[in-house]
């Protein structure tokens, strides 16, 4: 299965990131270096949405943070070994493409 996420025009300059519609859901999508990721946007404490503040993600609910770089929950309430949940994607000529289920 694939579905686009976005052009890669919309992604912003690293440092930032942006939200765009997921299957009626939401998911960040930033570029880190040559990478360009994409994760659920879900704080794992209470499952409000993210900002991204000073190269982390942090809920404006309660003051969780994440790192951008692997997902890890940094300080604030949250399981200490939480993780943001990535999304498989990959480019696909100019768009940011999910990806998943497909044969090797």
């Amino acid at each position: 299965m694939k579905h686009v996420i976005c052009n890669l025009a919309e992604v912003p300059a690293e440092g930032e990131a942006r939200v765009f519609p997921f299957f009626g859901r939401e998911v960040q999508v930033w570029r880190r270096g040559d990478r360009i990721r994409a994760a659920a946007n879900t704080c794992l404490h209470l499952g409000g949405p993210l900002e991204c503040k000073d190269g982390a993600f942090v809920c404006p609910w309660h003051g969780a943070r994440f790192d951008m770089a692997d997902g890890r929950h940094m300080d604030g309430p949250a399981p200490a070994n939480a993780r943001l949940m990535f999304l498989p994607t990959r480019i696909e000529g100019e768009e940011l493409v999910y990806v998943w289920e497909e044969p090797s």
